[in-house]
């Protein structure tokens, strides 16, 4: 029992040190952004421009150079997100309704993720210094689409997004962001949350 303690209190102790406070600045912002989406309030979208603002630094840091990238892209389509969902489609309603994703945009994020893991991949395993390129590329492909359907209101975004945060978890972890690793575990679960809040909503719009 006196080595499970301490092995428990070295792992928190390291956990601690190895978190810094523009980490944990990311993480309360990215959480609170998520949460809010998932309950479809449309404030998720200037925290979620504060939190990819800071993970462009954390993540630059971390040589996970399509995750860098990445946030550039989201925080144009926050933006994106923020005036679409600020739109009345019509005077008798306050948001978009939620929408089902198509059979041709599935095969269009299909494509889409094929190619751009591929090139993407490719690009930065011979020209950088990556930590893991194909697996990196492959995560910001899926959360590309993801990010678009987020954005436009479709239903199944949170799927995708359930998808990618399980293989991104193991990644931060083995990255030592300990802080964000734990995020995305919780971002597992604030979006089952929203997928089965706007699955709700989806159905009352039909009524």
């Amino acid at each position: 029992m006196l080595l499970l303690a301490q092995t428990i209190k070295e792992s928190l102790i390291e956990f601690f040190n190895n978190t810094t406070p523009l980490e944990w600045w990311g993480v309360a912002s990215g959480i609170l952004c998520v949460w809010l989406a998932a309950k479809n309030n449309i404030l998720n979208w200037p925290f979620a421009i504060v939190s990819v603002s800071i993970y462009i630094f954390i993540f630059f840091d971390s040589k996970l150079y399509a995750d860098m990238g990445l946030q550039f892209y989201f925080l144009i389509t926050n933006l994106y997100g923020w005036y679409y969902w600020s739109r009345q489609k019509n005077n008798s309603e306050k948001q978009r309704p939620i929408g089902l994703i198509t059979q041709r945009e599935i095969l269009i994020s299909i494509l889409v993720v094929v190619v751009f893991t591929t090139a993407l991949g490719f690009l930065l395993h011979k020209n950088t210094d990556a930590a893991f390129p194909f697996v990196d590329s492959f995560c910001t492909a899926c959360s590309l689409v993801a990010q678009v359907f987020l954005a436009r209101r479709v239903l199944q975004n949170w799927l995708i997004w359930i998808f990618v945060d399980i293989i991104y978890v193991s990644v931060y972890f083995s990255k030592e962001l300990y802080a964000t690793g734990l995020m995305y575990a919780l971002y597992i679960i604030i979006a089952t949350v929203g997928f089965l809040d706007w699955r709700k909503i989806y159905r009352e719009q039909g009524r």
